[in-house]
This record gives C-alpha cells, structure tokens and sequence, in this order.
C-alpha cells in the first residue's frame, strides 16, 4: 500500500479547540480504516509542524479524500509527502538508464 507522511499545522480554530484533538484524531484514523487503510504512527511534534502522521493507504486516491476530510474540517492544515520504502528506491534505480 502507498505509504504517506503527513505534516499537520493546528489553524487558529484547531488551536482554540485544542482539548478536543485527541477526539478528531481518532474520528480521521476511523476515516482512513473505512477507505480500507491504516495509521502506522501519529506524533505531537516540536518545531515547525505541530503534528506528524504517517498512514497507509489501498491507493492515492483513498489518501486525498482522507486529507480532504481532515482539512475541510478547518483545524489543521497538511502538507503531504507520498514516502517510498528503501526496497521500492532499489527497485527504481535497478530501472535508470
């Protein structure tokens, strides 16, 4: 499955409701496991992203209305990074002219 690292920014509304997080989080993870994928880590992080995610999904397109859920929300804003396993990278050079 397509492995995604997301980057989360709290907005001014995610910050002012902060005590309902850990709700909104568990209410995505549930979104992620209906379009048949899974969370493998989720971080509070320090710096310049206040969150740090990483999922697995069936396919890109699963991934995207994920994100779309969780940011038409309005509490965070994501940036995302589609990820490849060292094995897939071998892969991809094995292939270069």
């Amino acid at each position: 499955m397509p492995t995604f690292i997301v980057l989360m920014n709290y907005t001014d509304q995610g910050i002012k409701g902060i005590k309902e997080a850990p709700g909104r989080i568990a209410e995505w993870e549930k979104a992620i496991a209906a379009g048949g994928g899974k969370k493998i880590g989720g971080y509070t992080v320090m710096g310049q992203y206040d969150r740090v995610v990483i999922v697995e999904t069936p396919s890109d397109e699963v991934a995207m209305s994920a994100l779309l859920q969780v940011g038409r929300a309005g509490n965070v804003r994501t940036t995302t990074l589609k990820a490849f396993t060292d094995e897939q990278f071998a892969e991809m050079v094995k292939k270069l002219a």
